[in-house]
């Protein structure tokens, strides 16, 4: 379905010295520098899969997308979706795509939201009997009836989201790019969201590109991800091989029934650690070891802490994919590794 080759863009940026003599020779005769956006990047996405695209600001991800979605025209390489180039005759490309980007809206303040599928229907060219289907399914999915005679401007956020994922869908495309669709939204209206992208790529088979700093949003609906940073792909992958690579931190809290036995463990000498694969704290309540989990095993752990101390309660979770991720952006893991 999306076809990523060596994609590259570049842009031309003007040096400017200070001052006005500065700005007099910039005009006339300006210093350019060229400056590398995106780094001849290469994936590819098989029909109806929910990739997440992620990375941190300024990696790379809008430029992306922007040439993804025919805004932006490559500097080199190829980028081709459902058969079209999105740069070359955008206007039959942009048919078969949905975009919806999470701080901005294509929905009209003024208009009630019905009014506004109604304008859609015309841009887009869906015939009656196509749009009435169509408008059945997404009031289904996304539950827009309570609100569908309500004028734009009095959506709330979470509402006009869901206004906006429908307007994106209303001419079918076959592929939706979602930036920050959870944004801003409160727990109940993002498990929304995310419920109506995981039926609606179930049911339709839409290829969905999810850019988001919500890695909530990654692991509930994306089996994989492609990650960039400083316009390079640094990982593509599924999450759990990504977890299986690079999770096995664990990290174990307890609250002793006696604070004073804190300071008969001894994690170091039992299993001969280093600061480097456990960290120990404790601040007179509870205590925290974070722990490599490949070099000791967590129910040796557990046994031994049990062994020493009565406690109240004790847990061990997981690392999650957030926490691996922002490991690999400060470098503190190597994806070669």
């Amino acid at each position: 379905m999306i076809f990523v080759e060596n994609l590259r863009k570049e842009f031309k940026k003007t040096i400017k010295e200070p001052g006005l003599k500065g700005s007099i020779k910039s005009f006339f005769k300006p210093d350019n520098e060229i400056i590398t956006a995106v780094k001849d990047i290469s994936f590819h996405v098989p029909r109806g899969e929910i990739l997440g695209f992620i990375g941190p600001n300024g990696a790379g991800k809008s430029t992306v997308i922007k040439m993804l979605t025919g805004i932006l025209t490559p500097t080199s390489g190829r980028c081709e979706i459902d058969g079209q180039i999105p740069y070359k005759n955008r206007k039959n490309y942009v048919k078969g795509i949905g975009v919806v980007f999470g701080q901005r809206t294509q929905l009209w303040w003024d208009l009630a939201l019905r009014e506004t599928y109604t304008v859609l229907k015309e841009i887009y060219e869906v015939d009656d009997e196509s749009y009435k289907k169509r408008m059945a399914f997404l009031n289904e999915v996304l539950e827009l009836d309570d609100f569908i005679t309500s004028p734009v401007r009095t959506l709330s956020l979470g509402q006009r989201m869901r206004a906006d994922i429908a307007a994106s869908l209303l001419h079918s495309p076959k592929v939706l790019f979602l930036d920050e669709p959870t944004v801003g939204l409160d727990v109940v209206v993002k498990d929304n969201i995310r419920n109506a992208i995981k039926t609606i790529n179930a049911e339709q088979k839409t290829t969905v590109i999810l850019t988001t700093h919500d890695m909530q949003d990654v692991e509930n609906l994306c089996e994989r991800i492609v990650m960039i940073d400083k316009g390079s792909k640094v990982f593509d992958g599924e999450i759990a091989g990504l977890k299986e690579k690079f999770g096995q931190s664990r990290e174990m809290r307890f609250i002793p029934v006696n604070p004073a036995d804190v300071e008969k463990l001894d994690y170091f000498r039992e299993f001969a650690l280093s600061g480097e694969d456990l960290d120990f704290s404790f601040d007179g309540h509870e205590a925290k070891a974070r722990f490599n989990s490949s070099k000791i095993a967590v129910e040796k752990l557990l046994s031994y802490t049990l062994s020493v101390m009565h406690v109240k309660d004790i847990n061990v979770t997981d690392t999650d994919i957030e926490e691996i991720i922002k490991s690999i952006y400060r470098s503190e893991v190597s994806l070669d590794a």
